[in-house]
């Protein structure tokens, strides 16, 4: 479905990254934080369940294959998800090309913040199961992917 007739579905980062600004420099960036992943949790859980998922046991390899269409650029071109692997207590995503990495300089401390709560809210739906995030990772410290972590709640 287009949501606009001359547009398009898909707006300019530069606007993006000028509202993530503007609500960090209105509400303080640790709330601008909460307020940005609570959004990114929800459109992720959106987009999940819009697909089909929750409605059983999906596989990490599944998952990965789900989350790489839907958020990449077959997708919504959020970010790209280049893996997501088991690990002893949950999961970890890496990502690519994320929407809230672009266009900072090397050695930002810029953290995730939507994009850390889309694949958040994804996860959960994907894999039934509640989750806790955190970013362990990133392209602007040194790391080749910004990586998630998510664990059991």
């Amino acid at each position: 479905m287009v949501v606009r007739k001359q547009l398009g579905d898909f707006s300019s980062i530069v606007c993006f990254k000028a509202l993530v600004v503007g609500v960090e420099d209105t509400l303080g960036v640790q709330a601008a934080g909460v307020a940005l992943k609570a959004a990114g949790r929800k459109r992720g859980t959106q987009l999940a369940e819009s697909l089909g998922f929750g409605k059983g046991g999906v596989s990490v390899a599944e998952a990965a294959v789900a989350m790489k269409s839907a958020l990449g650029t077959d997708g919504t071109r959020l970010c790209g998800v280049d893996k997501i692997e088991q690990v002893a207590d949950g999961y970890r995503v890496y990502l690519s090309d994320t929407v809230c990495s672009a266009g900072e300089p090397q050695g930002s401390t810029r953290e995730l913040s939507f994009t850390l709560g889309a694949v958040h809210g994804a996860m959960e739906v994907v894999l039934g199961k509640r989750l806790r995030a955190r970013q362990v990772g990133s392209v602007l410290r040194g790391q080749d992917h910004d990586i998630i972590e998510l664990t059991a709640v």
